[in-house]
């Protein structure tokens, strides 16, 4: 009993590891990170064109005014991510958990939506004209404003 109650004080005091400060390190100088983990990582304006973050832990993660063309983010997990004013034109979103993203000025061109989970997403100003995989029941739980730009026949709730 003594020792499971030291080794509970013991991990009460250890740092919570939340993130990979190596894996962040080797995104920061451009690396692909699949099912790394990148939780609060700071990729403002960073340029990371055509890499595979699929399945990472990107949550509460910095990606404002970055360049994301044609990323893969498929299955990843984005809740609380700042993506403002990034460029993700041709970028896979398929399956992954955008939960309280700002993608506020996001440019999307023909980024690919399909199953992704855009509850609380706040997509004001975003171009999504030709994104791919959006219905009108993911973007219910999401809002936008007038300058969002969506598909043909879609709608958005204003923030």
């Amino acid at each position: 009993m003594r020792r499971l109650l030291a080794m509970m004080v013991l991990a009460l005091a250890l740092p919570a590891g939340a993130q990979n400060a190596g894996q962040i390190a080797r995104v920061q100088a451009g690396a692909s990170c699949p099912r790394c983990n990148l939780f609060q990582a700071d990729l403002t304006g960073k340029t990371l064109s055509r890499r595979n973050f699929a399945g990472a832990r990107l949550r509460q993660a910095d990606l404002s005014l970055g360049t994301f063309t044609g990323t893969r983010f498929s299955g990843a997990d984005l809740r609380d991510l700042n993506g403002y004013g990034a460029l993700f034109g041709h970028a896979d979103f398929r399956g992954a958990d955008l939960t309280h993203a700002s993608l506020v000025g996001a440019y999307l061109e023909h980024a690919d939506f399909g199953r992704a989970k855009l509850v609380g997403v706040n997509l004001s100003g975003a171009e999504l004209s030709t994104a791919l995989g959006l219905t009108s029941a993911q973007l219910a739980e999401a809002c936008g404003d007038g300058s969002t730009r969506l598909p043909r026949g879609l709608q958005l709730r204003p923030c």
